[in-house]
């Protein structure tokens, strides 16, 4: 089984570049983030003529998730499960056998700002949603845009990024929290290397060029998932598409037959 994490950062401007990656790539499923579109606005027709079904929460502008998927989508919950639902964040489904969460994690604006309290809460609220819902023990991959580099390993000159809300130490607690609930990382399972990146920042013109970016978009599995999988990589051809993503896909192999 195939599953991909990709921030598209508007599907709507990225359509023609998730379709091709859609046909070349084949992936079981493919979780996108980002998606910018209220769920009235969301492109499903043009995905009618793949094989892949789709569940999606959006909201005008900002935001919103969608779960594309080969196989049957079944129980999908939106949100956590208390208030505030205010912001498209959260999809969880199952599919095959398996929970599938996919989250977008606020960016946080600057350290000083009550946006980066909300994604420091968020995090507390992700684990408390885990903890209600799931087991460690329970088939779960969870996967998306954190908006946090974990490592030093994980961007381009850390040591002058630890005052930036996706590497500032909190922050880097915050998802770790999470992570300790029951989660193995899925790529550095595989690729222990550094300079392996999923954002470069639109506001510089070399950056992708001269590979200045972070690993911001992850793919997490707890044991019983995580045993079974045989490889993860970063593919960085859709960056370098007409009008892309500032991000590209994030993808894990897991030895697990549809």
């Amino acid at each position: 089984m195939k599953i991909a994490s990709f921030n598209v950062n508007s599907l709507r401007a990225r359509v023609p570049i998730v379709l091709s990656w859609l046909e070349k790539n084949q992936p079981d499923i493919l979780c996108l983030q980002e998606t910018k579109a209220q769920d009235i606005d969301f492109p499903l027709a043009d995905f009618e003529e793949t094989d892949y079904q789709c569940v999606f929460k959006g909201q005008k502008s900002y935001n919103g998730v969608a779960i594309f998927s080969k196989h049957d989508i079944t129980d999908a919950m939106f949100g956590f499960n208390e208030e505030p639902r205010e912001q498209s964040r959260l999809i969880c489904a199952q599919i095959k056998g398996i929970y599938i969460v996919n989250t977008y994690i606020p960016q946080g604006q600057s350290l000083e700002s009550e946006k980066y309290q909300y994604k420091l809460e968020w995090f507390r609220r992700l684990k408390k949603y885990f903890s209600e819902n799931f087991r460690p023990k329970d088939p779960v991959i969870w996967v998306g845009d954190f908006n946090i580099a974990p490592t030093p390993i994980d961007v381009f000159n850390p040591e002058a990024r630890e005052e930036h809300v996706c590497y500032h130490i909190a922050g880097r607690n915050a998802m770790e929290d999470v992570v300790s609930w029951g989660f193995t990382d899925i790529f550095r399972k595989h690729c222990p290397e550094p300079g392996q990146y999923t954002f470069w920042d639109y506001r510089s013109k070399v950056s992708f060029r001269q590979n200045l970016g972070w690993r911001l978009d992850h793919i997490m599995a707890t044991e019983s998932v995580a045993k079974k999988s045989v490889a993860s990589y970063i593919d960085k051809d859709p960056r370098t598409m007409p009008r892309p993503s500032d991000h590209t896909p994030i993808i894990a192999e897991f030895d697990i037959y549809p």
